[in-house]
């Protein structure tokens, strides 16, 4: 019964979708039925909720190492092939294997409350016991000597190792509803309270990555952390360094109230149980799957997307959204354009998050595609739909993105703002290990929907943060472009813009997390 109700819910909401998005996606008829199709299936029979219910609600978080990451390039497989398009799962390395058990924070002094948190990735698991113990704040010390002296105090306690954040409203917030000299007191504090915080940490002698274990060998029970919003505070620490003890991060909100507690006497006293369990040195991979090409089988167009997550949340717009984005485009590219003139690849790449090492291993690996790449397309900043598109600093990247782009719907293409001939720009995501080669890759840059401050690498980036009909756009956009540069009967042309400085190419960690 439930499955029916949900199947007559899910048909009922695509017609009244593909009814509303054909009134607002309104365009001038292409006269070319691949791309008239793309865009009517997508209107109409979407599947990119369908994907994001089976990868993000059913497998979750994507941590590399996990069991998890594991099933999701399984999963991806099954859904290619299911597809009729060949896929298979490519080990680039391997990684240090863990898997997440529950963790349950509560307050249990001066009153009762259970307290928002989680374990951090590769945190060490507590087997059944739980610890109970004060709460206690990293101290403000003159020197790295006086610390030293300080850290037996940290014996049988929990530390808080991350600043008071002022607010815990969002700026947003504060431009809306606040007076202009309000918002300004409140940044000038928090900016003041972040510079003292970094220099509290630096006066210790240990960084955010070395204190924790510090602390540790002095005898604390746990760390707590609190990695709320980028920006807003101290650099976050995403992933534990405790060898024996918990990294636990705890929410903005609970977080404040103890250090408040803490800060006034108070001494709050808290309870934490954790379970995880450590796995070995386990493979990794990355997924690739393929539409083979008739006329140029030999050159190549990518769509491209990293599977890998951190695992607060469930990845959802880091990087779910890319992933069913880059799926979307190659069912419909494989539906109305099966036998494409150059083959189209998909990289759904492996440890992005800890320095895009499967993409990396995939230049190393594949000299012969990365030679032949007429163009790769990579989606990771958040579910926002399509609006820039650089020429990353290739000197004639104008001609041939103008030109693919032109065949898009103008409802798409009047919203991308094109930068030529741009930047090769960092290694912010996978596109940069392709372009740090002198290969064509391209970043297709989204709309923030406060990805940086809201979901990115928090326990909030989850399946209800996406945006459908954005991810509907993007999808559309990924298989037009990669369609016309199949067709294309003109190589690209990788000629580097004279004067800009282009990055060096880093080479893949094959093995880590191992030091974690």
């Amino acid at each position: 019964m439930e499955k029916n109700y949900y199947n007559i819910w899910h048909r009922t909401k695509t017609l009244v979708l593909g009814m509303m998005l054909c009134s607002s996606v309104t365009f001038a008829q292409s006269s070319n039925p691949v791309i008239d199709n793309i865009v009517k299936e997508e209107t109409s029979n979407s599947q990119l909720e369908k994907l994001g219910r089976e990868l993000l609600d059913g497998i979750g978080p994507r941590l590399v190492g996990s069991p998890q990451m594991k099933q999701a390039n399984d999963w991806a497989v099954a859904k290619y092939k299911s597809w009729d398009i060949p896929a298979r799962n490519e080990k680039w390395g391997e990684w240090r294997g863990w898997e997440r058990g529950i963790s349950h924070i509560d307050m249990v002094s001066p009153r009762v409350k259970s307290l928002e948190g989680t374990q951090l990735a590769w945190s060490p698991g507590m087997g059944k016991k739980t610890s109970t113990a004060e709460v206690i704040i990293l101290p403000d010390v003159a020197d790295s000597v006086a610390f030293q002296q300080w850290l037996p105090n940290a014996k049988g306690k929990f530390v808080m190792i991350s600043m008071c954040q002022p607010t815990g409203r969002p700026d947003y917030n504060w431009q809306e509803f606040a007076l202009k000299e309000s918002f300004d007191k409140m940044k000038a504090e928090r900016t003041a309270m972040t510079d003292a915080w970094r220099k509290r940490i630096s006066k210790t002698g240990f960084t955010g990555k070395t204190l924790p274990v510090a602390l540790e060998k002095a005898g604390a029970l746990g760390i707590l952390t609190n990695n709320w919003s980028a920006g807003f505070g101290v650099d976050k620490i995403f992933s534990a360094y405790t060898k024996t003890v918990p990294t636990v991060d705890i929410g903005l909100e609970d977080y404040t109230l103890l250090y408040r507690l803490s800060e006034s006497g108070t001494k709050p006293v808290i309870s934490i149980h954790t379970e995880s369990k450590e796995l070995g040195v386990v493979p990794t991979f990355n997924t690739i799957a393929e539409i083979k090409g008739t006329e140029k089988p030999d050159e190549y167009v990518m769509l491209s997307a990293h599977f890998d997550s951190w695992d607060g949340g469930t990845g959802a717009t880091d990087n779910g959204t890319g992933t069913l984005t880059m799926m979307e485009a190659m069912r419909l590219l494989k539906k109305f354009y099966p036998h494409p003139k150059r083959t189209i690849l998909v990289g759904h790449w492996g440890s992005e998050e800890e320095g895009l090492n499967g993409s990396r291993a995939f230049v190393e690996d594949h000299p012969e595609i990365v030679k032949n790449l007429q163009a790769l397309f990579n989606q990771d900043n958040g579910t926002g739909r399509v609006v820039n598109l650089s020429g990353q600093g290739f000197a004639d990247a104008k001609d041939y993105l103008t030109r693919w782009l032109a065949a898009a719907p103008d409802s798409i293409k009047t919203r991308v703002k094109t930068n030529f001939p741009g930047q090769p720009g960092g290694g912010g995501s996978d596109f940069a290990s392709f372009v740090a080669v002198g290969a064509p890759g391209f970043s297709l840059g989204s709309l923030n929907w406060s990805y940086g401050t809201y979901t990115w690498h928090t326990n909030r980036d989850t399946y209800d943060k996406i945006v459908f009909d954005d991810l509907r756009n993007n999808a559309m956009l990924a298989a037009i472009m990669a369609y016309m540069a199949s067709e294309d009967p003109e190589k690209t042309s990788t000629v580097k813009t004279e004067g800009v400085k282009w990055p060096v190419q880093v080479k893949s960690t094959r093995k880590g997390g191992l030091d974690k």
